[in-house]
């Protein structure tokens, strides 16, 4: 049977279906050594699910594909035990945070959020947490054993060629790409006015009585700011530099002087330290888009890409040196595909700005001229230069072109086969009990809708279930 994995933090998505009622608990269904599965369990994820899938239909065997993934997940849950996995809680708290803004985000803010769950926020957290630890150990189990499943290259000429030549998918166009960004700086007096604001907080906060998550509420522009600015614990690391400098200097409880970093004017105040992991509050004062002196990332970028077209500058280089983008600067600007990791980018999945940009772009190496951009997770305004590396024409999938492609399909299945054979060995090896005569359905028959799989398009699904 194949794996099933479940996770509450895709299904907290689904705001219309949280905010039901749930089930009386009302029968017993099955048992993995302590853990117990009620029926209205089963009920609850599988209303869920279609919640969040319009087009599917229910189907009987839905029902026990579900209890199936429940009964694994509790027996992946008990190998954690076994094999001393530990989800700490800043990672619960950064996850849950994480889903807790996208659904804000979604249905615009907090009070209708807590109007759809009948909650307060509070509450939905406590409520969820305990669910959030568990899926994601089940997922730190399912991945560190994928992590060790390899496949070899005869293997993946096997899959291929147990692809009827009929069936074999249409690769649509695609191009690799890749760029240098300029993120234009803020205008000379409206970083001033920026800092003053930042400056007058700090001041209301130690000589006035207000509190950093007031003010926080009111003015920040950080990502937090509804939450009264609170971050969770973590690492240092994953802050930026300038933040993580000044709240390592603090003791606990203690407000920062003004901090200056790419994103504007921090006031912070640490909460608590562990090690290298600290949590803390801020008030983050960003400077607005409309005062950015866009005219000097034009002129940059203008002069880096002169500099490569006519005095034999390396693209690669330059982008390592001077681009402002910090997700492909290391890799000399090469973008990847989000959803498979590949170099090779199908046009028509390009957001609408790159879209426009490659239109210009005919042969491989063109680089096009400064164009505006949203960039990042605050969709800041920024300005870059594509270049094109290479482009492929539409085709029928081969090995010679997509061999890449095809070993990530034909790795997929066997990673699915070998866990799926690996999670039964585990069931004889603890005690899973059904309360309740079980259909003797074949899973693999049935879709795998709920499994936290790479979202593929209707070409690639054809070569997943060709073999």
């Amino acid at each position: 049977m194949r794996i099933l994995f479940i996770p509450v933090f895709l299904l907290l998505l689904t705001v219309t279906a949280m905010g039901q009622q749930r089930q009386v608990a009302d029968q017993i269904i099955a048992v993995v050594n302590d853990h117990i599965i009620l029926k209205s369990d089963v009920d609850q994820r599988v209303f869920e699910f279609m919640q969040q899938s319009s087009d599917e239909t229910f189907d009987e065997r839905m029902w026990y594909y579900v209890l199936e993934s429940m009964i694994d997940n509790y027996v992946l849950v008990e190998k954690a035990k076994i094999d001393s996995i530990i989800i700490s809680d800043s990672e619960v708290d950064r996850i849950l945070n994480q889903r807790i803004d996208e659904l804000v985000r979604q249905v615009g803010s907090e009070t209708e959020l807590e109007r759809a769950f009948g909650q307060s926020i509070v509450e939905i957290k406590a409520e969820y947490s305990d669910q959030f630890r568990q899926d994601l150990l089940v997922n730190r189990v399912r991945q560190q054993k994928i992590a060790r499943i390899n496949i070899t290259r005869p293997e993946v000429i096997e899959f291929f060629n147990a692809i009827p030549t009929d069936s074999l998918p249409v690769i649509p166009e695609s191009v690799s790409l890749s760029q240098i960004t300029v993120i234009p700086p803020p205008r000379a007096d409206a970083r001033d006015n920026a800092r003053e604001l930042a400056v007058q907080l700090r001041d209301s906060i130690l000589h006035h009585g207000a509190t950093i998550e007031d003010l926080a509420r009111r003015y920040s522009d950080g990502p937090t700011a509804s939450q009264g600015g609170g971050l969770p614990m973590v690492a240092a690391t994953d802050l930026l530099p300038e933040y993580a400098a000044a709240a390592a200097a603090l003791e606990p409880g203690e407000l920062s002087e003004v901090v200056n970093t790419p994103q504007g004017y921090h006031i912070i105040r640490l909460n608590e330290r562990q090690g290298q992991n600290i949590s803390s509050h801020h008030i983050l004062i960003s400077v607005s888009d409309e005062e950015l002196d866009e005219e000097y990332a034009i002129d940059k970028l203008t002069a880096i890409r002169d500099s490569i077209l006519h005095q034999d500058k390396n693209f690669a280089s330059m982008a390592r040196t001077h681009s402002d983008d910090r997700n492909t600067a290391p890799a000399g600007g090469r973008l990847i595909d989000p959803q498979t990791g590949q170099r090779l980018i199908p046009v028509n999945e390009l957001d609408p700005s790159l879209y426009r940009t490659v239109l210009l772009l005919e042969e491989p190496g063109d680089i096009s001229p400064p164009r505006s951009y949203q960039y990042g997770e605050g969709q800041k305004k920024a300005f870059r230069i594509v270049k094109l590396n290479e482009r492929v024409e539409e085709h029928r999938a081969n090995l010679e072109q997509d061999y890449q492609l095809i070993r990530n399909f034909a790795l997929q299945q066997k990673s699915q086969r070998k866990l799926a054979d690996w999670v039964m060995n585990l069931r004889d090896e603890m005690f899973v009990e059904y309360r309740i005569p079980v259909p003797d359905y074949d899973p693999m028959e049935m879709p795998d809708p709920l499994a936290p799989e790479i979202p593929v398009d209707q070409d690639q699904e054809m070569l997943q279930g060709s073999n």
